[in-house]
């Protein structure tokens, strides 16, 4: 497999911090996504890398061993391993070359001398290369990262929905309460694995959309809603919207500007905790009257000269 870099695949350079990391990864998944490019082999190709580079490089432990063994990262700790194994008992062999431009040396250079059964199952032996019947390793698929897009109201309500990776349809179930940047893990829908070892896992993170009628916390959905001068003064009934409907509430006499209620049980339900959910807090903004009638400005004049004399 010709080498890839993942640096390059992500357009950035090695001293890319973990943010612009994240920010490049977002930017080209959105952009080469199977679902925007059904019908493009080279998106999909291009997709694929991507998420393999991000795989790597946002885990600090795997770019820690991608930077130091290059194409090799996965592996390259087990071979320096095995070097130093063979150095002990006399074995001249140099050792594995660090960095993008060296990789494992072909195994005649070692000497001739016998493999162990560890370095065989890791790297397949004389025998494998050779068609000779050596064992060779089964090593796991690598695994993919993919990006959910939902809004505020998907959240609301479990529900299936269909996704396309790496050309293949998978319906997964996305639980009611997900929060933004949250990720699930989809065991077996990654990577395919090398000779047969087993398939990488899929994460899929979620991504949700700010909603323009309400600022979520947790569990909690909070509004604002207008409510005229005449029902705030004498009382009377509102109706509310809500992520599942509208419902109708009462409004108590006299109430003042930026006054907020608590709606038990209409926010967003908890994550994994069926039966709960949490409240919708809605905050009233009083609104005052335009464009009065003659007869209303009188009625006002009067309840204000009203108030004078009270006081």
């Amino acid at each position: 497999m010709a080498f890839i870099d993942y640096y390059k695949i992500l357009g950035l350079d090695k001293n890319a911090t973990e943010k612009d990391i994240k920010a490049a990864y977002r930017k080209l998944a959105r952009q080469y996504h199977p679902d925007l490019n059904p019908n493009d082999p080279e998106a999909n190709k291009k997709f694929q890398q991507i998420n393999e580079a991000n795989e790597v490089l946002s885990d600090p432990e795997k770019r820690k061993k991608y930077d130091k063994y290059g194409e090799n990262w996965q592996h390259g700790e087990e071979y320096e391993k095995y070097a130093q194994q063979q150095r002990s008992h006399g074995n001249p062999y140099s050792g594995f070359g660090q960095g993008h431009t060296q990789g494992f040396e072909s195994y005649e250079d070692f000497g001739g001398g016998d493999f162990s059964d560890f370095f065989e199952q890791m790297f397949g032996g004389r025998g494998a290369r050779s068609g000779g019947g050596g064992r060779q390793a089964k090593y796991r698929g690598q695994d993919y990262n993919a990006e959910l897009h939902l809004s505020l109201k998907d959240v609301s309500e479990t529900h299936k929905q269909t996704l396309t990776v790496n050309g293949k349809n998978i319906r997964i179930t996305i639980p009611a309460g997900v929060e933004n940047g949250q990720t699930i893990k989809i065991a077996g829908h990654g990577g395919p694995g090398v000779n047969g070892g087993p398939a990488g896992d899929l994460y899929i993170a979620f991504a949700v959309a700010n909603d323009p009628n309400f600022r979520r916390d947790g569990a909690n959905l909070y509004t604002t809603v207008k409510l005229d001068l005449y029902t705030a003064v004498l009382g009377g009934d509102a109706t509310i919207d809500t992520l599942t409907g509208k419902v109708k509430i009462k409004v108590q006499p006299e109430t003042q500007n930026n006054t907020t209620i608590r709606l038990k049980g209409k926010g967003l339900p908890v994550y994994k905790q069926e039966g709960h959910s949490g409240d919708l807090f809605v905050t009233y903004d009083v609104q005052l009257p335009k464009n009065l009638t003659e007869k209303q400005r009188e009625l006002f004049t009067k309840l204000a000269e009203s108030e004078k004399q009270k006081a």
